[in-house]
């Protein structure tokens, strides 16, 4: 299974006129994608109690909304995310408390009414992850966490990533097109469109290949991860400037790339193996994310779901003046 790049959908919520706008536009995602009117049902309530919940204890935040591409159909993640003092997560998923003044039914409703439910709050803001799927789709819940942003809400990202799976196998790509707009995109969807085509090749081959596709374009900086959990381990090829690391409970590797341009020069590359990482989180993300930050400065957040931890990277460490894009796996000795 292929699954190819798409922007993180961000919704402002700052008053109440814009609470029935996050459930329209998150009920018609559901629809285009083959929700049938229960379903997408679930999914307008939801996105009004996350909507109302950020104006109730934060005053304002943002509402992230994506497509999650399955065997069959899709499911639809939705993320509050806010930077606010933090509240008590457990008080608010129990049915009558109120920060509001109000019934006080939204966040428990909501972990009933989800397939996944996860929260994260401290006193710099909170992230409530809800992701919802038709009642058919039985296959369990990836356990990845995307979010991707374009400069100043430019339609052309010159950021792209790429996710490919099979059995026990995970190949991640991502490519930052230099620059960014239009230019930077088509570097970048070069470079794709060859790693989709053999992702499990070996790393250098696929980087060979993706060097060819993508000169005469602008370039950019590549990364590629393959884990194969039923050898516990992991191959890791860069060239340029997409971070990368290893990260569990307590300790972090970062991994080695090369310097150059993919589609214009580099001297040389070469595969990193990494050994025993199951139960590891791998992180990958371009340079529109800050380098310094550090999980352990957020008790409890390596253990929540990586969706979460991809919000509050790009929430906290988003550098404001290029595209970002932010992946984090989480590698599981069983992956379904």
């Amino acid at each position: 299974m292929n699954f190819g790049s798409s922007l993180t959908q961000v919704l402002m919520i700052e008053d109440s006129s814009q609470i029935g706008h996050a459930r329209r536009t998150a009920q018609n995602l559901a629809q285009e994608h083959g929700f049938d009117s229960t379903d997408a049902g679930r999914v307008a309530l939801v996105a009004t109690e996350l909507a109302s919940n950020i104006l109730k204890h934060a005053g304002r935040g943002e509402m992230h909304l994506r497509s999650l591409p399955r065997a069959s159909g899709a499911g639809i993640e939705m993320l509050a995310v806010d930077r606010a003092q933090g509240f008590d997560v457990q008080a608010c998923l129990t049915d009558g408390f109120s920060t509001g003044g109000t019934q006080g039914i939204g966040l428990g409703a909501v972990s009933r009414q989800t397939e996944v439910f996860d929260v994260y709050a401290d006193s710099r803001g909170s992230v409530l992850l809800t992701r919802l799927y038709p009642r058919q789709d039985k296959a369990p819940d990836r356990r990845v966490g995307i979010s991707q942003h374009s400069l100043r809400n430019d339609p052309a990202c010159g950021d792209v990533w790429h996710l490919a799976f099979d059995g026990p196998r995970i190949s991640a790509l991502v490519i930052d097109g230099l620059g960014h707009g239009e230019e930077a995109e088509r570097a970048a969807r070069a470079g794709e469109k060859s790693f989709a085509r053999s992702p499990f090749a070996s790393p250098v081959l696929a980087l060979e290949e993706i060097h060819l596709a993508m000169m005469g374009t602008r370039g950019g900086a590549l990364a590629i991860a393959q884990f194969d959990a039923s050898r516990d381990a992991l191959k890791f090829v860069g060239i340029g400037n997409i971070g990368a690391c290893l990260i569990a409970p307590d300790k972090s590797r970062g991994l080695a790339s090369h310097p150059g341009i993919v589609g214009g020069q580099y001297r040389k590359a070469q595969a990193f193996d990494y050994a025993q990482v199951n139960g590891q989180l791998l992180i990958m993300y371009s340079d529109g994310l800050q380098s310094r930050w550090n999980l352990q400065d957020y008790p409890g957040l390596v253990h929540r779901h990586p969706a979460v931890i991809a919000a509050i990277l790009h929430r906290d460490f988003c550098r404001g003046r290029d595209d970002v894009t932010v992946v984090v796996i989480a590698l599981e000795a069983v992956h379904a």
